[in-house]
C-alpha cells in the first residue's frame, strides 16, 4: 500500500484543524463561557447550535454504499471506496469547519479520535502479521470451538484487534478445504467482538471508560456471568454447525502435534502496544500531553505506536509475513472507510448525545441497553457508549467531565428517583450492549471489517453486508441479547 495517498488524504481533509490549533489561542480560551459547550468525544453537544437532521444523510448515504456497494457495483467500489468515504467525509467537516459555531474543536476532537485508533489498529496489525502461528492438526467442531473460546480469553489482554490479528489465520488454515462463512461470522461474533468485555484493554468502549475514570477491575466482577453465558451459548451453536458442515476437503496436516511459532520476538512489540496503551494523562498523572503543550491531534502514545509499526515492518521475521500472505489491503480498507465513517457520524451523534442527556431523567435500564446496543451497531461502538455513558452519569446529577463523578457513578449510587436502580446497573447495561451488539455489523468494529478483509483475500466465503445481518448477526446474536436483558436489565 501506498502510505502516502493515505497520508494526503487525512492531512488534506483535517488541514484546517491542526492550522487551527498550532497557531492561535486555544478555542476553550475564546469562546465565551455561556456558549462553551461539553465534547463527549466526538459529539459536542450544544443544545442551542446543533446540527441540522438532514446533515445525517452523508453517512446514512455512507452506510448504504457500504452495504451495496461489494454487491451491486463492485468494480465501481472497489476502485473508488476511498474517494467516496473522504469526500462524504468533507461534507460533514466543511460544515461543521465553515458554518458551526465551535465546529472546528469538534473536529479536532474527532481527528484526535481517529488517530487513536488507526494508531492501534495498524500497529497491532503490523505486528501480529509478524507472527506465523501453526496448529499442526486439522479443524475440527471441538478444535474450532477451543481456538475460538482461546481467543475470546486473550481478547481482553491483547485486544479485540490483536487477538483477530494473531489467530484468524490459524484459525482458516486448519480449515482449509472445509472453510464456511459461517466460521468468519462466528469468529467476528466471539473474538473480534463479545469476548474483549471482561477488561478495558479488551474493546474501545470500555477502554474510553477507563480514561474517563471508570476503575480497571470493575468491569470483570459485573460482566463475567453475561459473558460466560453469550459465549458459551455462541461455541455451542458454532459446535452443531461445524459438525453439520462435515469434514470437508481438509488440506491441513491430520498430525495430533503442537504448536509453533515463528516471530516471536513480536510479542515484545506487542507488549510495548498494550503498555503505550496507558500512557495517556488521564490514566498517569502528570504525564505529558503533546494536545496541550502544542494543540496537536495526536498524545506521545500514538506516536510510540506508529513508531513500533515502522519498527515491526522492517525487523520482524520475513517468514512469518510471507507465511502469513502479508500486505496492507485490509488496514488500507479500515483507514479509509473509517475516516469517512468517524466524520460523517459527527452530526449523528451529537444529536443522540442531545437527545440522551435531555431525555435522560425518563431513561429506564432497559432504555440505555437496548439503545445503546442498537446504536452500537451501526456507529462505532466507542463514542456510542460515551455519549450514552454521558446521559446516563446526567440521570445522576453527575459529569462524564469529572474523574471523581465517573468513580462515583462506577461504584454505585442511589438515583435520585424513587425506586429506581443504583447507577452501577446503569454502567452494565451500556458497557454490555455497546460491546456485544458491535458484532450486529461490519461496521460496529474495526476488527470486523478487517478479518472480512483477510478472509476474502484467501478467497474464503464471506457474507456481504446485508446478508451478515439478516442471515447471521440479527438470527444468531439478537436471541441472546433478549435473553441477557430478561435476566440483567430488564428494569
Amino acid at each position: 500500500m501506498k502510505l502516502t495517498r493515505l497520508t494526503v488524504c487525512i492531512s488534506a481533509f483535517f488541514l484546517t484543524v491542526v492550522f487551527q490549533n498550532a497557531f492561535s489561542q486555544p478555542v476553550w480560551a475564546a469562546e465565551a463561557p455561556e456558549i462553551m459547550a461539553k465534547a463527549v468525544d466526538g459529539a459536542l453537544i450544544i443544545k442551542k447550535n446543533l446540527p441540522p437532521l438532514w446533515l445525517v444523510t452523508p453517512f446514512a448515504t455512507l452506510l448504504v454504499m457500504i452495504a451495496t456497494g461489494p454487491l451491486l457495483f463492485h468494480r465501481f467500489w472497489e476502485r473508488n471506496y476511498p474517494a467516496v468515504s473522504v469526500g462524504l467525509g468533507v461534507v460533514v467537516a466543511g460544515y461543521y469547519g465553515i458554518i458551526m459555531e465551535n465546529g472546528l474543536h469538534v473536529l479536532e476532537h474527532t481527528l484526535e479520535e481517529y488517530l487513536s485508533f488507526i494508531a492501534l489498529i495498524s500497529s497491532l496489525f503490523v505486528v501480529s502479521g509478524g507472527i506465523l502461528i501453526k496448529i499442526e492438526r486439522k479443524g475440527t467442531p471441538l478444535i474450532n470451538a477451543l481456538l475460538l473460546f482461546i481467543g475470546a480469553v486473550i481478547s481482553n489482554l491483547v485486544g479485540t484487534t490483536g487477538a483477530s490479528m494473531l489467530l484468524i489465520r490459524p484459525y482458516m488454515r486448519i480449515n482449509e478445504g472445509r472453510l464456511k462463512a459461517f466460521h468468519i461470522v462466528f469468529f467476528i461474533f466471539i473474538v473480534s467482538n463479545i469476548g474483549g468485555a471482561l477488561t478495558p484493554i479488551g474493546d474501545p468502549p470500555l477502554f474510553l471508560g477507563f480514561l474517563k475514570g471508570v476503575p480497571f477491575f470493575l468491569v470483570f466482577p459485573k460482566v463475567w456471568l453475561p459473558w460466560i453465558i453469550t459465549v458459551a451459548g455462541l461455541l455451542l451453536i458454532f459446535i452443531i454447525l461445524d459438525a453439520r458442515a462435515g469434514i470437508g476437503d481438509v488440506k491441513g496436516s491430520g498430525a495430533k502435534g503442537g504448536v509453533s511459532i515463528t516471530g516471536r520476538r513480536n510479542f515484545f512489540f506487542l507488549g510495548a502496544i498494550i503498555l503505550a496503551v496507558f500512557l495517556d494523562p488521564a490514566v498517569i498523572e502528570g504525564f505529558p500531553s503533546l494536545q496541550e503543550l502544542f494543540y496537536l491531534p495526536f498524545g506521545i502514545r500514538e506516536v510510540i505506536m506508529f513508531m513500533i509499526a515502522l519498527l515491526a515492518y522492517k525487523f520482524s521475521n520475513h517468514e512469518a509475513f510471507k507465511g502469513n500472505e502479508f500486505n496492507f489491503e485490509p488496514i488500507k480498507e479500515v483507514a479509509f472507510l473509517f475516516i469517512g465513517i468517524f466524520a460523517t457520524m459527527i452530526p449523528a451523534l451529537a444529536l443522540i448525545g442531545d437527545f440522551a442527556k435531555s431525555n435522560a431523567s425518563e431513561f429506564s435500564v432497559s432504555r440505555f441497553y437496548w439503545m445503546t446496543g442498537a446504536l452500537s451497531g451501526v456507529l462505532d461502538n466507542a463514542p456510542t457508549y460515551l455519549n450514552f455513558l454521558a446521559g446516563a452519569l446526567g440521570k445522576f446529577g453527575l459529569n462524564i467531565a469529572s474523574t471523581s463523578d465517573v468513580r462515583i457513578f462506577a461504584d454505585g449510587v442511589a438515583s435520585p428517583v424513587q425506586g429506581d436502580l443504583s447507577s452501577d446497573i446503569y454502567l452494565v447495561a451500556i458497557s454490555v450492549a455497546a460491546v456485544f451488539f458491535g458484532a450486529i455489523t461490519y461496521i460496529g468494529n474495526a476488527p470486523n471489517f478487517m478479518v472480512k478483509n483477510i478472509a476474502a483475500q484467501a478467497d474464503v466465503e464471506v457474507p456481504d453486508f446485508l446478508e451478515y445481518i439478516y442471515k447471521y448477526s440479527l438470527p444468531i446474536l439478537l436471541p441472546f441479547f433478549i435473553l441477557l436483558w430478561v435476566l440483567f436489565f430488564n428494569y
